[in-house]
Formats: C-alpha cells, sequence, structure tokens
C-alpha cells in the first residue's frame, strides 16, 4: 500500500500552522506521516509543536531561515528519505478540505487504470470568501491533429496542467527520482513556478476538481511592488524579478524574455519618475541578476547545501 506523507512548510504563522494541522488531521484519508518543516521561526511555533499530540507527527527545525525555496527542497527531500511513496506538501496557509487528500488519491488511480501518467496531481484553491486562487496553467501540448489535448482528461474529473504551485500538490516518489528536488537558490517566489515547469516537460500535471482547499490571505492579487508597502516584504521583489527573469529564459521563448524585460524596464522608469528610487534599484538589481543566475538542480543524492544544515528534531512521534 502506497505511503503518503503531508509536508508542512511554516515560518512564524503558528495560528495558520495549528488550523493547517487541524485539516490534515481531519482527512477522510489518514496520512501515514506528518512532517512540519520549521522555517527557523522566532515565535512561539516551537512551543505549540512540542505541547501538540498528533500521532506520527515529525517536526524539523531549520537552522536559519532558507526561504521557501530552500524549506521546501528540506520538505521533499526528508519525506523522500522517510520513504513516501507520495508526498503531500502546502504552506501553514493552506486549509484542506476533509475529501482533499482521498480526491487526489482517487484521481491518481483512475489514471494510473486508465494508463495516462502523471507528474503531480493538485487541489483547487480558493480564498475566503470563495474566489479561485493559485491557478496552475493549462497544458498546450497538441494532439496529432493540431488540437490542444487537454479536454480529453475532463472524462475524469481532472485537467491536464503545467505550471503550478506548492498549494496542496501531490508529488509522486518517480517524479523527484526522475526531476530532483525545487531549487533552493532560488530562496523565495517562483521556486514553485520552475520545478512544476520542471516535471511537466513530458508528461502533465492534472488540477482535480472535486480536491478543494482553501488558501487564506490570498485575496491581494498579483504582487506588485509599485503598491507594495511592507518594508519586510520590499526586500524580498528582488528575487521576485530575479527568478521570473531566470524561468522565462529556461522555459520560454527568447521573444517572452525580451517582452519581461521590457515590461521590467518600464516598471523602473516609473518607479523613478515617482521619485521611489528604493524600489527601482530593487527591480534594477533583480533584473541584471536574473540574467546572471544559473542555479544548478539539485537531486535527492546530491549533498544538502550548507545553508540547510544542520536540521534538528524536536518532535517526533512513534510510528
Amino acid at each position: 500500500m502506497s505511503k503518503v506523507i503531508a509536508v508542512i512548510l511554516t515560518y512564524n504563522r503558528q495560528d495558520l500552522l495549528q488550523l493547517c494541522l487541524a485539516s490534515i488531521y481531519s482527512q477522510t484519508c489518514i496520512c501515514d506521516q506528518v512532517i512540519v518543516v520549521d522555517n527557523a521561526s522566532n515565535d512561539n511555533t516551537q512551543k505549540m509543536l512540542s505541547e501538540m499530540d498528533y500521532p506520527n507527527l515529525k517536526v524539523y527545525l531549520l537552522s536559519k531561515n532558507v526561504g521557501a525555496a530552500g524549506g521546501f527542497n528540506a520538505g521533499f527531500r526528508l519525506a523522500y528519505q522517510e520513504g513516501a511513496d507520495y508526498i503531500w506538501m502546502m504552506d501553514d496557509d493552506v486549509i484542506p478540505e476533509p475529501y482533499a487528500l482521498q480526491r487526489l488519491i482517487e484521481a491518481d488511480s483512475t489514471l494510473d487504470e486508465n494508463g495516462i501518467d502523471r507528474a503531480y496531481l493538485i487541489s483547487t484553491a480558493f480564498t475566503e470568501n470563495g474566489y479561485v486562487t493559485n491557478s496552475p496553467s493549462i497544458n498546450k501540448k497538441m494532439n496529432h491533429i493540431g488540437y490542444k489535448d487537454w479536454p480529453k482528461f475532463a472524462q475524469y474529473g481532472v485537467v491536464s496542467v503545467d505550471r503550478a504551485t506548492f498549494v496542496s500538490i501531490l508529488v509522486p516518489r518517480g517524479t523527484i527520482d526522475r526531476y530532483g528536488l525545487p531549487i533552493s537558490d532560488m530562496f523565495i517566489w517562483g521556486e514553485d513556478t520552475e520545478y512544476t515547469l520542471r516535471i511537466t516537460e513530458d508528461v502533465p500535471g492534472f488540477v482535480v476538481g472535486a480536491s478543494k482547499v482553501m488558501h487564506l490571505r490570498q485575496e491581494k492579487g498579483v504582487l506588485n511592488i509599485i503598491s507594495e508597502h511592507s518594508e519586510v516584504r520590499l526586500k524580498y521583489y528582488k528575487y521576485l524579478i530575479r527568478n521570473r527573469i531566470f524561468v522565462t529564459k529556461k522555459y520560454r521563448p527568447a521573444r517572452v524574455v525580451v517582452k519581461i524585460m521590457c515590461l521590467d524596464l518600464y516598471m523602473i522608469l516609473k518607479l523613478l519618475r515617482r521619485r521611489q528610487l528604493k524600489k527601482a534599484c530593487i527591480v534594477t538589481t533583480g533584473l541584471v541578476e536574473g540574467f546572471l543566475f544559473s542555479p544548478e538542480i539539485e537531486y535527492i543524492d546530491s549533498p544538502v547545501k550548507s545553508q540547510c544544515l544542520p536540521l534538528r528534531i524536536y518532535k517526533c512521534e512513534s510510528l
């Protein structure tokens, strides 16, 4: 029987983590194990977790905050080392409905029975007010007579996709064997885009309509440095610009790279006209670094990067 391990990445959001864990442990299909990767929280997250009595729960504390990319890299690696056949990955602000995991597994079985290979399966995500969020990109591959092929999977309650986020994504062990792990050097914003595009180069992923999750705090729309007021978030926009250029260079035609570059240059001019020099410098830095950035893919047997060590277990319930 397949072993399913849920992995939750958390950082300084103990209230959301508590809701996420409660929903994971309320699933109609019980996970064999749950791993929480604590990205060096400095609030009361560790104390809260140490007082929980959930079964089959392991908590790993990273030595420092390595960003979402480093945290997801560690989470996939840890679950793989624990023998997972399927890794159910999410952030701490994802609240799965009770049937979310069961519907993912049922869809996976249906696809398998019909001889359809898949890189991953992902839930449909909604905001607190019922708006669709974190929409994956429909796979645009053509069939032999020149039509897009994605409608043929609708009979199974799924749609083939390529780019997606790590919002309730179910990744088979074989995908990690073949394509490796998320790139930890990306740090934040875009690591899930790069990873899902990479692993769907040969076979698609699938969004499962019947598997639903709520993604909290997701009604602010697309990230926009011009309207950003948080000083904490502002410094991370360099990674957003850099990683977007890197991913576009890797997976899109040259004309798309030129278009992205022109949009970023226009944004710099717009910020300069508004005398927002700090923001203009952030975009400029990200743009330049994007053309120089060329991180290597980490595979499951690659050494763990030093920035992700040491991993310390501070809670381990017996299995």
